[in-house]
């Protein structure tokens, strides 16, 4: 199955006209931005988790964060219960 390449030389000339930014930094920006909205509702739990954890929260405070920040993202994923978050990192 060929790859489709989505081109975004569109927004990438726009910040170049409008940042500092230079060509390849431009596209890496897209590329990174594009990443982070293609993340899955289970991908950000988990990855959330980790970063929390890492600073040293609670699990309960954790997981009350995680679901509070859920309905924020750009394409809004279904409602988890608390039970159903610690599924996705736990299994």
């Amino acid at each position: 199955m060929l790859e489709r390449r989505v081109s975004h030389d569109d927004l990438i000339d726009h910040l170049v006209r409008t940042t500092p930014l230079r060509r390849g930094e431009a596209a890496r920006v897209v590329l990174d931005v594009l990443a982070y909205f293609d993340e899955s509702a289970e991908d950000f739990v988990r990855r959330r988790h980790r970063e929390l954890q890492a600073r040293g929260l609670a699990n309960a405070e954790i997981f009350e964060r995680i679901a509070e920040e859920l309905p924020h993202r750009a394409v809004s994923p279904p409602e988890f219960s608390l039970r159903q978050l610690r599924r996705i990192v736990y299994g």
